[in-house]
């Protein structure tokens, strides 16, 4: 091979694949935040629990004692979407045949979440510090939840790995409001005191939309590198086809 050709060959050759990266710590940082912010349902849920199973009735519980199977399900089932769920956040789980099998688990258990939460909103009795705007809101995220989730179903089916992980990320971001509405209404009760009706309505619409925001923010971000990835990948290829 003449020196000429050998420049040309530099110039053309398509580069080596990379080296297989090491795991980098803060991929965990998103799932581990996730799981600190699923705490708060997690921990109220199993107060819940705890009172049912106790018999400690109430003015604020007797709902749940008239009917209980709705809110034990729902309590199960966003414990199990809110924490299995965010370890589906994990790039490296993401790439494992984990992620699929878990994923079995996780919308079902959101499905149920969703379902139960959109029942008791239409047939419990109404807390004195809610109302029909918070009734409204509850009706509508739940849908959205739910038919997020449906969406995500029919698209992994179709083998649309980018539309399902868009879907179930809006999902579970609607299913983690509860963590944080916590940090919407504690600081108003803090520094005001206890909100009214109108006011605990709107922080809690609050929670929710500042989750779906980062929710709009991942998915934007994700499809920026999978863009990158891929036309990376389209020039190695062509690189490639040149040389053969």
């Amino acid at each position: 091979m003449t020196e000429s050709s050998t420049h040309q060959w530099e110039r053309i050759r398509p580069p080596l694949p990379a080296r297989p990266a090491v795991k980098p710590r803060h991929e965990w940082l998103a799932p581990t935040g996730l799981i600190l912010l699923a705490l708060v349902p997690v921990a109220a849920g199993a107060s819940r629990l705890t009172q049912l199973a106790t018999g400690a009735v109430s003015a604020d519980n007797t709902r749940f004692f008239d009917s209980p199977v709705p809110v034990v399900v729902h309590i199960v089932s966003v414990t199990v979407f809110s924490l299995l769920g965010a370890l589906q956040f994990a790039p490296s789980l993401r790439r494992h045949r984990w992620h699929r099998r878990a994923g079995r688990i996780v919308a079902p258990a959101g499905l149920l979440t969703a379902l139960t939460g959109i029942w008791m909103a239409l047939f419990y009795t109404l807390p004195s510090h809610d109302g029909q705007a918070l009734l409204v809101l509850r009706l509508v995220f739940g849908t959205a939840m739910a038919a997020s989730i449906v969406v995500a179903f029919i698209a992994i089916r179709k083998g649309d790995v980018r539309t399902h992980s868009a879907w179930m990320t809006r999902a579970y971001a609607i299913g983690m409001g509860a963590g944080t509405q916590v940090f919407t209404l504690l600081p108003w009760a803090l520094i005001a005191g206890p909100p009214d009706v109108g006011t605990h309505a709107v922080l809690m619409g609050a929670g929710w939309v500042i989750n779906l925001v980062v929710a709009e923010l991942v998915i934007r971000r994700r499809a920026v590198r999978s863009g990158r990835a891929s036309r990376t990948s389209g020039r190695s290829t062509a690189a490639s086809a040149r040389l053969s």
